[in-house]
């Protein structure tokens, strides 16, 4: 399968290029709706034959993964479109779409052969089985396994999303298969009809399978927290240059698979030229998109490092905001002194795990930093994720 990639698609391993991309996706596309005609055409003709509603179930699967390929193909072919005016992000989320697409075709067809099979557990009909069928179930459960495999590998490799669906729905299809070539296997051997229950357990399985898709699917058109990996990438590059002290509001942002944007702050020495600051900030964004593929925009912030009164005090209203709760934390620290009252100026970071709300934390920490010294007046944002 290697020297197949290699020749159809010249810089296979250079998976991060849209155009490559789009060549993998038509390719594992074609191969896939030529397998599953093949497929259908075979169960289609056993189970008229037989007079099997769950191969003939079985068949009408196959002919819907046909399908989903066919939108795969033109979603890879209009995710490698470049940014335009009118979606300056570019397209690659077109595959989350696709996949969608690809769930409410598989849940149709599960619903339709949900009510075709009751309708012969009520109205029974005679089922023939013959080794023909068996071959011909036996070999679609291999040709499945395969199928799996392959879009399995190469949604792994490409990072899609609709190839990751494409595998679930095939693994699906050798348990669902598996499950008919059992039916049949059991009439030739002790002639008990169960064409009709397992038909039930096809459906089923085929419905399981399409909301398993839809949901991840969901979950990403709508977001998800960002992997890990990632972050901890960019906080390792950040933390290559001395002039960042801290890094804190990272955002993550994906618009499909190999467009990603993301932002932070890092904070400096406000003691430091600016121009030589901004510098080193510039090659932090370069490092991190060259490296990593990722277009950050990283905000400057400047903090006093070398005033001992200042740090005390940010020493200090870190442990009253740890008392609050552990899992707070505090950044962009400023001290602003008046006639009447002191200014202190921070941001805190709570995860979503801490329980008390934004105002509950405001409050709490407000009274602590209160009690330290009646003339300070607390002015803080609370930063959720």
């Amino acid at each position: 399968m290697e020297s197949l990639l290699s020749k159809w698609i010249p810089d296979s391993k250079n998976t991060s290029d849209p155009n490559v991309r789009q060549k993998y996706g038509v390719l594992v596309s074609a191969i896939g709706i030529m397998v599953n005609i093949a497929l259908f055409a075979g169960k289609l003709t056993v189970g008229w034959l037989a007079n099997s509603i769950a191969v003939m179930a079985d068949a009408v699967n196959n002919l819907s993964d046909a399908g989903s390929s066919i939108i795969s193909l033109v979603s890879f072919k209009i995710s490698a479109k470049p940014a335009d005016k009118e979606h300056p992000y570019g397209h690659a989320r077109i595959e989350y779409v696709a996949s969608m697409i690809v769930a409410f075709i598989i849940l149709l067809i599960g619903f339709s052969l949900l009510k075709e099979s009751v309708i012969k557990i009520f109205n029974p009909e005679t089922t023939r089985a013959s080794v023909v069928s068996v071959a011909v179930l036996v070999a679609s459960v291999l040709a499945k396994l395969w199928l799996g495999l392959f879009y399995r590998r190469i949604g792994k490799k490409i990072n899609s999303s609709v190839m990751r669906a494409a595998a679930t729905d095939s693994f699906t299809d050798v348990i669902s298969t598996g499950a008919v070539l059992i039916a049949i296997l059991i009439l030739y051997i002790f002639d008990v009809d169960i064409d009709a229950y397992m038909g039930v357990a096809v459906a089923l399985l085929i419905l399981y399978a399409g909301i398993q898709i839809l949901n991840d699917t969901k979950n990403s058109i709508l977001g998800t927290a960002p992997d890990t990996e990632v972050i901890e990438s960019m906080l390792a590059i950040v933390r290559r240059y001395p002039e960042a002290l801290g890094v804190h509001d990272v955002f993550v942002h994906n618009y499909g698979p190999g467009r990603i944007i993301a932002s932070m702050h890092v904070e400096v020495d406000a003691s430091q030229d600016i121009m030589q600051t901004h510098d080193a900030i510039d090659n932090i964004e370069r490092s991190i998109r060259s490296e990593l593929g990722i277009q950050a925009t990283i905000h400057l912030d400047p903090i006093i490092v070398d005033d001992e009164r200042v740090n005390e005090l940010r020493a200090k209203v870190h442990e009253l905001v740890k008392e609050v709760d552990p899992r707070l934390d505090i950044h962009d620290f400023r001290f602003v002194e008046g006639v009447t009252h002191t200014n202190l100026i921070f941001d805190i970071e709570a995860q979503f795990e801490v329980k008390l709300s934004n105002d509950k934390i405001v409050e709490e920490v407000s009274k602590k930093i209160k009690q330290l010294d009646d003339n300070y007046f607390a002015v803080i944002t609370v930063d959720r994720g």
